[in-house]
C-alpha cells in the first residue's frame, strides 16, 4: 500500500490512502473480533482505519493498532479516523467527545476527525436518546458553531485534518479558518452520487465512500427489501471477465477518483479486499458500472427526515 497512486493528497497537505478499513461492529459480533479483524487488516496492508465514537470499539481498534505499531507492521503516521457523534454537537461538548475517543484509543491525536452525522441529538450518555414513543430526540444547533470548535481541535493538535457534511454551508461560513478536506458519504454502484464527486473536486475536497459493498446488515437503519448489491448480475459478469469477485469489482469502482472504505470481519474477505489495486477496469467497464446507478440509498434513517439537516434527500 505504499505506491504513490494509492494515496490521495488532501487540501491541507496530508495524504489519505485510497482504500480504508471500516470498523463498524454488528451487534452480534463480539468486540474481541474487532481486535482480530483490525490486526488482520493491518497485516494485509490496510493503513487507513476508519473508526467512530458511536461504534463503541475504539478501545479495541486502538489496541490492535498499537500492537501492529509495536511489531513494526505499521507506523503511527498512517491514517486513523474517528468521528464526532451527534449527542456532542453543542460547542461546549465537541472537544470532550474527541478527548473521550483519544482516551479509548490511547493516542494523542487522530489523523482525521469527522462530524459523523449532520443531525444533532439531545446531549447525554445515550447514543440514541429516544422519547416515550421510541423516536430519536433531535436537537437544533448551528452546525457552523460545531465546526468552529472542530477548528480549535485541529489547532490544539488533537486532529490533523477535519471534515463535515453540509459543505456549502461550511464553505460560506463567515470567518472560516479550515475548509473540509473530505466528505464521507454513502456511495456505490447503485448510488454513484453523480454530481457530488465533481462538486467536491471543484472545491479541492476528497470524496470518501462508505457502503461500497452494500449495507443490508445495518438492520436498524436500512430498508431490508433493498436489493443485494453484490448479487447484481452485471457485477457478476464483470467479475467473471476480470477473474475477480463481485466485491472487488464494486471496490475497484474507486478508480473514478474516490477513497473507498471496505469492511469485513472475515479474514479471507479482508485479504481479498486489499487486492483491489491488482487490476484495473476499462473505460467501457466503468461506463457499464455507471449505468447501474439507481439513486438507491441503503441508509436512510427515515424517522429523522423532517429535520432541516436531514442529509439523504439532497441531490448532492
Amino acid at each position: 500500500m505504499n505506491s504513490e497512486h494509492q494515496y490521495v493528497q488532501l487540501s491541507d497537505g496530508h495524504f489519505i490512502p485510497r482504500l480504508g478499513f471500516g470498523t463498524y461492529k454488528l451487534e452480534e459480533v463480539p468486540n474481541s473480533k474487532t481486535i482480530e479483524a483490525t490486526k488482520i487488516a493491518i497485516e494485509a496492508g490496510f493503513c487507513h482505519i476508519d473508526c467512530a465514537y458511536v461504534y463503541q470499539v475504539e478501545e479495541e481498534v486502538g489496541l490492535a493498532i498499537r500492537s501492529k505499531i509495536a511489531d513494526g507492521t505499521v507506523k503511527r503516521e498512517d491514517i486513523l479516523t474517528s468521528k464526532l457523534w451527534s449527542t456532542f454537537h453543542h460547542p461546549n461538548l465537541v472537544q470532550s467527545c474527541l478527548e473521550r475517543s483519544l482516551k479509548k484509543l490511547r493516542f494523542d491525536y487522530v489523523d482525521l476527525y469527522l462530524i459523523h452525522f449532520p443531525i444533532a441529538m439531545k446531549p447525554g450518555e445515550e447514543l440514541y436518546p429516544k422519547d416515550e414513543n421510541g423516536t430519536v430526540i433531535c436537537d437544533s444547533l448551528d452546525l457552523c458553531a460545531t465546526w468552529q470548535v472542530m477548528e480549535k481541535c485541529k489547532d490544539a493538535g488533537l486532529a490533523k485534518s477535519i471534515n463535515r457534511r453540509q459543505l456549502k454551508m461550511i464553505l460560506h461560513k463567515p470567518g472560516l479558518k479550515y475548509k473540509p478536506v473530505c466528505n464521507q458519504v454513502e456511495c456505490h454502484v447503485y448510488l454513484n452520487q453523480r454530481k457530488l464527486p465533481d462538486f467536491c473536486k471543484s472545491k479541492d475536497i476528497v470524496l470518501v465512500a462508505y457502503g461500497a459493498l452494500g449495507t443490508q446488515q445495518y438492520k436498524e437503519w436500512v430498508n431490508q427489501s433493498s436489493p443485494v448489491l453484490l448479487d447484481d448480475p452485471v457485477l457478476g459478469a464483470l467479475a467473471k471477465k476480470h477473474k475477480q469477485s463481485p466485491a472487488l469489482i464494486a471496490l475497484r469502482y474507486l478508480q473514478r477518483g474516490v477513497v473507498v472504505l471496505a469492511q469485513s470481519v472475515k479474514e479471507n474477505e479482508i485479504k481479498e479486499n486489499i487486492q483491489v489495486f491488482d487490476f484495473e477496469l476499462t473505460e467501457e467497464d466503468m461506463k457499464v458500472l455507471d449505468g447501474l446507478n439507481r439513486n438507491l440509498c441503503y441508509v436512510v434513517m427515515q424517522s429523522m427526515s423532517d429535520h432541516p439537516n436531514y442529509p439523504f434527500a439532497d441531490e448532492y
